[in-house]
């Protein structure tokens, strides 16, 4: 099947009709389509199916009990309303970079797994990679089971109703053991390809970055009878730490979101008693990081005093700046560029992977295709079909150099 016809099969699962935009959270029916959509295209090329504790799905050519393995792939869920490259463009491309190899007539002498992982975006249960970090001891049994989504529903009985063990999940190191190396393919999240006019670039790095939440609670109060100068109104607050945020990132060159929020008691007549905010920040390396962070804090503080406002923060999540394995980045350049003549940049990116997660227990490597837009996580993320394939046989390249020696 090429890489044409199973990208159209997976298109239309879990889409909107409504924004066009992709609703494929974690343990829901959408999810169970991709993963049937899995299962399918790794029996109808003879591998071998497996589905490990934490609900990752690997498609295996060859014995894995071999070890060191070359490992492929990326995820199939999407953030709210996200596009349809983020994630199943790395795992499409991996089944149809096997198909290429095999009309390549290559040999392998490694193991060959294709991976799909679990809840990467971490969309309906607010933490992203679980399926990575629970793989990797990054999170606990009994930190995942307090995982609750929006509508109260914890992450152990939304995976009992899919089907699952929630009391198997945990750290796997026997299956990393197995592995060699990891290449996640990876729709570029930016516009640096773009600019720089080349199809395919090699990840460097993976910024650091982190969720902040903001409770401001002040006392909730009538619209229409409540004069401004008796107002606790922390909606004030939080807009303007909203404004801080983007001054502070603009000045250190980083970014800083604010893009989830919550309102009570949410009624368009009534002053609001809490307003909680979700901060997102990225930078180049950790000094700058804290610098946007600790400002906005500052400044939250100093509105959220000024307003007669309490204010807690509290980090959600934090992952380090990660280097990728140098020897192994260094081999996928002189794979790209040596024996194909490619030239292929090497660049950093603000985005999290899973790959980043698993690059602390084995040798990982990304793989980027140009995205002409620069937009991710919505309808408009983008790649042409040129540029798609120009990604499936860098893949395919590479792997035959790594696991066709």
């Amino acid at each position: 099947m090429s890489f044409h016809s199973m990208w159209a099969e997976l298109l239309p699962v879990g889409r909107s009709s409504a924004s066009g935009g992709y609703r494929r959270f974690a343990w829901t029916d959408a999810d169970a389509d991709c993963r049937a959509w899995f299962e399918d295209q790794a029996r109808a090329r003879g591998l071998s199916h497996e589905l490990d504790r934490n609900g990752n799905q690997w498609a295996w050519l060859g014995d894995p009990a071999e070890g060191d393995a070359v490992v492929t792939g990326s995820h199939l869920d999407s953030v709210p309303d996200g596009g349809a490259f983020d994630g199943p463009l790395g795992v499409v491309s991996a089944f149809a970079a096997l198909d290429e190899l095999r009309d390549r007539n290559a040999r392998f002498t490694r193991p060959l797994a294709i991976v799909n992982f679990g809840d990467e975006e971490g969309a309906r249960f607010g933490l992203a990679c679980v399926g990575s970090r629970l793989t990797a001891g990054q999170l606990t049994r009994e930190q995942a089971h307090r995982l609750t989504d929006g509508d109260g529903v914890t992450l152990p009985r939304a995976m009992e109703a899919a089907g699952y063990d929630p009391d198997a999940i945990g750290p796997d190191p026997e299956r990393l053991a197995r592995i060699g190396a990891f290449v996640e393919l990876h729709v570029e999240q930016g516009r640096a390809l773009d600019l720089s006019g080349d199809r395919v670039g090699i990840a460097s790095a993976i910024w650091p970055h982190g969720r902040w939440r903001f409770d401001f609670r002040g006392e909730a109060n009538h619209a229409g009878t409540t004069r401004l100068a008796d107002r606790r109104d922390p909606m004030l607050s939080y807009a303007e730490t909203v404004l801080a945020a983007r001054r502070e990132a603009e000045l250190a060159g980083a970014v800083a979101t604010f893009g989830k929020i919550a309102v009570e008691p949410n009624g368009v007549n009534a002053v609001p008693s809490l307003v909680r905010g979700w901060l997102d920040s990225r930078a180049e390396d950790q000094t700058r990081l804290d610098t946007v962070v600790g400002g906005i804090e500052k400044a939250a503080r100093g509105y959220a005093d000024a307003h007669g406002i309490d204010l807690d923060v509290v980090r959600e999540s934090f992952t380090p700046v990660v280097e990728f394995d140098h020897a192994l980045r260094d081999e996928l350049a002189r794979i790209l560029g040596t024996d194909t003549g490619l030239t292929v940049p090497v660049l950093g990116t603000g985005a999290g992977h899973d790959a980043g997660i698993l690059s602390g227990s084995i040798p990982t490597a990304m793989l980027f295709v140009r995205n002409p837009t620069g937009v991710s996580h919505s309808p408009a993320e983008s790649a042409s079909e040129d540029d798609c394939v120009a990604g499936v046989l860098a893949l395919a390249d590479v792997l035959e150099g790594l696991a066709c020696r």
